[in-house]
């Protein structure tokens, strides 16, 4: 065959591409217009409050299964089960449950496309649930060590399934509200958990149980029951939306797909294979985000974990002091973190949002760490916890917003999430005991991850600014789908 039939069989080709483009975008339309305005709007607020809520709910367990450690040891768990700087036996407790959760995220996202989300979700959260009773029967901190170990083994699969769960719900710039209001829907749990806590410890005694056992023990069975609640509540993905309990039928689950398609092309999963799957880990930016993410963690695992130690022993508040003063600089992040999502779908912007908050976060943790006034050390304290927590749904945005396909998706989630949890073993291994009540090094060495964010941000920015002129002066596409553009 001659060039220039070469030429002639690809033009043809590309033509039928577009009718076929053309076509899928008219159904598109049509799918989405068939609604009204309002009543989109209508189904919308109902995804919202049915996906939304119901997963910020679990995650709220989530972390409060994952950090009370902290509120435990103040209530005398360390002093029980014979921890000390000598044995470093708290880090060692409370980092175990980082290498399961780590090495399990990668495989658990593809059980959740594969079993579905409700089954998926519920089984793994009444299996932590019931690990979480365990805690409060340990004989000792090595028993307590095996738990916690088994405990990231289930909870590995949680956080990425439900990150990649709601970022195929959502278009581009509808998500970071979304990622915001589960993340503060969680984040309650680190700042009311310390007075939850508190309240749990005035048990002491009873059954014969010391009060810092019960903390384990109640917050076991409480996730218990919203592991069985779950199942029924909540719901699949978009595609399979119209089996779930009560919830969209096939023309609402229709525009919900149809909008996915509009943004960005990858609603339906493409088949599975396992080189498929672990190719899409040749992308550099999908560990860009993953480092991200694991900075940020560094700080928000250190500030959960070791908050109410350094408020009670390094600042020399009370026990209800120190679980109480938890508190109020969580509810300041929720605050600003959901502004913060407003406006960044609003101007559809990510990068900045992220740099700015690492730069609060640097003088967040100089003034905890190298003042002496405890009031501006206070006032540190809720500009670092502002700083990572506000950080985490942004990040979340600003990976979904810049990859397609299912299956890219749910690697990057792992990846995202796995990051996270070695930030998570960071946080805890360079808060060292030896270093009490202040832990300056530990500070040091979340100062330097926040440093370390705003340059990665700016790489990550020239980055996505070049390949976008690219695209506008017609050279190669972005993420294989023609004018896709990346958000920066």
């Amino acid at each position: 065959m001659s060039v220039h039939s070469h030429d002639i069989e690809a033009k043809g080709s590309l033509k039928e591409q577009h009718v076929e483009e053309a076509a899928n975008e008219l159904e598109n339309d049509e799918r989405i217009t068939a609604f009204t305005p309002q009543e989109q709007k209508a189904i919308i607020r109902r995804i919202d409050l049915r996906l939304v809520v119901t997963l910020g709910c679990m995650y709220c367990i989530s972390l409060l299964d994952r950090t009370n450690l902290g509120a435990a040891s103040v209530a005398g768990m360390q002093d029980e089960l014979g921890m000390n700087a000598k044995n470093n036996a708290y880090t060692v407790v409370s980092v175990v449950f980082f290498l399961t959760y780590t090495i399990f995220q990668a495989p658990a996202v593809v059980f959740i496309r594969t079993l579905g989300p409700r089954l998926f979700l519920a089984l793994i959260v009444l299996f932590w649930g019931a690990t979480m009773i365990g805690f409060g029967f340990v004989p000792s901190w090595q028993v307590m060590a095996a738990l916690r170990v088994i405990l990231g083994v289930f909870e590995a699969g949680f956080y990425p399934g439900c990150v990649y769960l709601l970022s195929t719900w959502y278009p581009r710039y509808d998500l970071q509200k979304r990622n915001a209001t589960f993340y503060l829907i969680g984040s309650m749990a680190s700042g009311f958990g310390g007075i939850l806590a508190y309240g749990i410890m005035q048990m002491n005694g009873v059954g014969g149980h010391s009060g810092w056992r019960w903390i384990f023990i109640l917050e076991g069975l409480v996730t218990c029951l919203l592991a069985i609640a779950s199942y029924f509540i909540v719901v699949d993905f978009p595609e399979d939306s119209p089996k779930s309990f009560h919830f969209l039928n096939e023309k609402e689950a229709a525009f919900i797909i149809a909008r996915i398609e509009h943004d960005r092309s990858d609603a339906y999963v493409e088949p599975f294979t396992v080189s498929g799957y672990l190719r899409n880990a040749l992308d550099s930016k999908v560990w860009a985000f993953a480092v991200l993410y694991m900075l940020t963690t560094a700080n928000s695992y250190s500030i959960a974990y070791f908050l109410p130690i350094i408020l009670k022993d390094g600042m020399g508040f009370s026990t209800a002091e120190a679980q109480c003063l938890v508190a109020p600089p969580y509810a300041a992040a929720a605050i600003v973190m959901y502004i913060q999502a407003f406006y960044a779908d609003r101007w559809r912007v990510r990068g900045p949002i992220i740099a700015f908050n690492a730069c609060m976060g640097v003088l967040g943790l100089g003034l905890l760490g190298y003042v002496h006034n405890p009031a501006v050390r206070y006032f540190g304290v809720f500009l670092a916890t502002i700083a990572c927590n506000a950080n985490c749904p942004a990040l979340l945005t600003y990976q979904s917003n810049n990859i397609r396909g299912q299956w890219k998706r749910a690697l990057t989630s792992a990846t995202l999430v796995g990051g996270g949890s070695i930030g998570g073993i960071i946080g805890t291994t360079v808060f060292r005991a030896q270093d009490a009540p202040n832990y300056r090094p530990g500070i040091l060495v979340t100062l330097v991850a926040n440093a370390i964010i705003v340059v990665i941000v700016g790489l990550l920015t020239l980055k996505f600014r070049r390949a976008n002129r690219r695209v506008d002066a017609g050279g190669k596409s972005i993420e294989g789908l023609v004018g896709f553009k990346y958000t920066y």
